[in-house]
């Protein structure tokens, strides 16, 4: 007698919750802050299993600082970091609202992530080369980049150093080790790698850190630059950022339904740590961790950071169309700005007052630095660079075949000029 067997069936991930739904993340089955085990440094990828699979967490529900991870950094630092975060919201905020006037064509926001790039810029030296995606704008403000170089760039103004040839938010700043933004997604991962391991070649002491969507972990860039990190012991830091939600997909669709983006590390030989994302404290701990490791030539590190996009994806996005409206208040691990705050206040070096007035301060700052970046025009009216700026830039020595397009389009703007006359 046949054996009846069912017929195959495909699974397809589907988001925890939907518009209409109340939300429950009562299945994270989240540690307690201070549980995590901190490794020796030179630690084996199979002996970072537990990490890669749980949660680093040092600020507890008190807002202390608890665990073998607290890196006891000192009050003055503590504040810096919490300028830098609240500056970074206020930014998104400012550049939020002019994109909705019409000023500019696109924005990103990374509201409820600003932990991340503040705790890990803090946690690298200055002359570490970043390769970001497109929400580390943090990065540039934690170095101090100046915020209307920033908006000259959205606004692709005449003060915009890349000329327009940026969508806005692909900043670029050699001098702050930021390296160029792509909106081609996951491809700042091999390029961290190749740089790592140049550095390491010319016996250099730079590392270098790059920082991906765990959407964009699904493209085959993140694991060829996983592969060529973990062959060469590149001093590179992988940075997953898991913030639940691609463009309109859940964790799920790139693969985090069913293991951890840490413990993918693993099977590459490369240590995985996930920490909590919204705790400036564990993300500074972690990072500094895997950076003294790979300055010491033990390698690379993959770090998920768990957070959430609080935001929508950008300002294309309607997020009511795929998640519940009031999904992020439900979200277990807080806000990052409030935490810190907490924290701050719990050590007698902060006040609800103080944080008060430095937010005002810093929205005006925000507010000043936006009136003079208008004043040298937007992206809605210009004034822009001249067309003829396309030629430059591109090559050392510019080609003939370059030479000759451009007296072409000067030739017809001398035309043009003389009809117009």
């Amino acid at each position: 007698m046949k054996h009846e067997v069912p017929p195959l069936s495909l699974h397809v991930p589907e988001a925890h919750f939907r518009p209409g739904d109340t939300p429950d993340f009562g299945y994270l089955n989240l540690p307690a802050a201070g549980q995590a085990q901190r490794p020796s440094m030179d630690a084996k990828a199979s002996e970072t299993r537990d990490l890669a699979f749980g949660l680093v967490r040092v600020l507890d529900d008190e807002g202390r600082a608890v665990g073998p991870w607290d890196p006891k950094l000192d009050a003055e630092t503590l504040r810096k970091a919490l300028r830098a975060m609240m500056l970074t919201r206020a930014f998104d905020e400012q550049m939020f609202k002019v994109q909705r006037q019409g000023k500019t064509s696109f924005y990103l926001k990374c509201t409820g992530e600003e932990a991340v790039a503040i705790g890990q810029v803090f946690a690298l030296e200055p002359g570490d080369m970043c390769f970001p995606s497109y929400r580390q704008q943090g990065l540039l403000i934690g170095r101090g980049w100046p915020i209307f170089d920033m908006m000259c760039q959205i606004y692709s103004n005449s003060l915009d150093r890349l000329k327009g040839r940026q969508l806005p938010v692909l900043y670029s700043a050699k001098g702050a080790g930021f390296f160029s933004l792509s909106g081609n997604l996951a491809t700042q991962v091999p390029q961290a790698v190749g740089w790592a391991m140049a550095s390491a070649y010319k016996h250099d002491r730079h590392i270098a850190a790059t920082w991906v969507g765990e959407g964009a972990s699904a493209e085959g860039d993140f694991h060829h630059g996983l592969t060529f990190a973990a062959v060469y012991h590149a001093p590179v830091l992988l940075n997953l950022v898991n913030n639940q939600w691609a463009i309109s997909s859940s964790q799920g669709v790139a693969g985090g339904e069913e293991a951890t983006f840490a413990s993918r590390a693993i099977g590459f030989g490369i240590p995985g740590i996930r920490v909590d994302g919204n705790d400036l404290l564990a993300v500074y701990a972690v990072t500094r961790w895997a950076a003294e490791r790979a300055r010491s030539n033990h390698g690379p590190t993959l770090i998920e950071l768990f957070t959430y996009r609080v935001a929508p994806h950008s300002t294309s996005d309607d997020p009511s169309r795929y998640r519940p409206g009031n999904e992020e208040q439900f979200w277990p691990l807080g806000d990052p700005i409030l935490r810190l705050k907490q924290h701050l206040i719990g050590l007698g070096e902060w006040s609800e007052e103080r944080h008060a007035e430095q937010a005002t301060a810093l929205q005006e700052e925000v507010r000043a630095a936006n009136a003079q970046a208008q004043s040298h025009g937007i992206l809605s009216d210009g004034p822009h660079h001249e067309a003829g700026t396309m030629f430059e830039d591109v090559f050392k020595e510019m080609p003939w075949h370059l030479r000759e397009q451009r007296a072409e389009l000067e030739r017809f703007n001398a035309g043009s000029e003389e009809e117009g006359a």
